[in-house]
């Protein structure tokens, strides 16, 4: 049995004058979940996802909601989905309910249909008890629990949020992103972010845009593990010298790091492990711990940016 497709974006192009801003951008999605849309800034994200929500008209390739072509068929495509752009759209004149109520008229829910539907995005984003407060009394998180509340009011099937944890306070970042998983739950999620954290944190798959072209598409994992380690953390309870370590086969560098501690450098850190187990039963090194050191997600950041160099 075929899967169902959410969302498509079949081999979608823009350009701004004579600048291209994305090219050939192509990617499926057929299960509920949170999708990490990553990338630098100026790499072509926003321009992504404000196509995919109908807000500007690509120049070439399409977007296909639940089905439904937004080129061809944009309000009709547009009624499956709820966007947070990265400024939330709030009134601050209005409180909570009101403004609610007003995104609710304006997704066309039905009149019968307003009044409960305000109060359940209400109480699943937390914000009820804030119902009759001015929206420009509230803090920063709390703006943005109502901007993801607006995205919600009509039931989409697709929830786009575009840096949606930009310029919140610790705690609130971990609200937000504890929201955004509950929310995935029942609906799919694409989140824009140039966070990498944020990524690792709230995604379950990537999909990594630099200069406007696809350099990197899989999971969270398979992007965490995308350059092989290239070292090796050890403890070694009888202390070779640096220079016993050295004549181990590979051996690039040899960082003394307090104690029984090292970190080795190889040019095949995973064939090093088994290098180091041998060589410490041979010389009664007493090893005690060890394991390879995954890359930060910086240094695969970088490296996957430079693909496109």
């Amino acid at each position: 049995m075929l899967e169902e497709t959410i969302v498509k974006v079949d081999h979608l192009s823009h350009r701004y004058s004579v600048q291209w801003a994305i090219r050939d951008i192509h990617f499926e999605i057929h299960r509920n979940g949170v999708y990490g849309l990553l990338g630098s800034n100026g790499a072509g994200k926003s321009t992504t996802m404000n196509i995919i929500c109908g807000v500007l008209k690509q120049t070439s390739g399409d977007v296909v909601i639940n089905g439904i072509s937004i080129r061809e068929n944009p309000k009709q495509a547009k009624r499956y989905i709820g966007f947070l752009p990265q400024k939330p759209p709030l009134y601050g004149e209005l409180t909570v309910e009101e403004y609610l109520t007003y995104c609710a008229h304006l997704h066309g829910v039905a009149a019968k249909g307003v009044k409960p539907a305000v109060a359940e995005v209400m109480d699943k984003c937390g914000i009820a008890h804030f119902r009759r407060r001015l929206i420009s009394n509230l803090s920063g998180g709390y703006q943005q629990r109502v901007g993801v509340a607006q995205a919600l009011i009509h039931k989409p099937r697709l929830v786009v949020l575009d840096e949606p944890t930009n310029g919140l306070d610790p705690n609130q970042i971990l609200e937000i992103r504890h929201l955004i998983r509950e929310i995935a739950e029942e609906r799919t999620v694409i989140l824009s972010t140039h966070i990498l954290p944020e990524v690792q944190a709230s995604c379950d798959y990537i999909w990594m845009i630099e200069q406007g072209s696809l350099v990197f598409s899989g999971t969270v994992d398979e992007f965490d593990s995308y350059i092989l380690p290239s070292s090796v953390y050890v403890s070694l309870i009888n202390k070779p010298t640096i220079e016993e370590l050295k004549t181990l086969q590979g051996v690039v560098e040899v960082e003394e790091l307090g104690g029984t501690k090292y970190r080795l450098r190889f040019a095949d850190a995973p064939e090093a492990m088994e290098r180091v187990v041998q060589a410490s039963f041979q010389h009664n090194w007493r090893l005690n711990e060890i394991y390879l050191e995954k890359n930060s997600l910086d240094s695969i950041f970088a490296e996957l940016s430079k693909k496109k160099n």
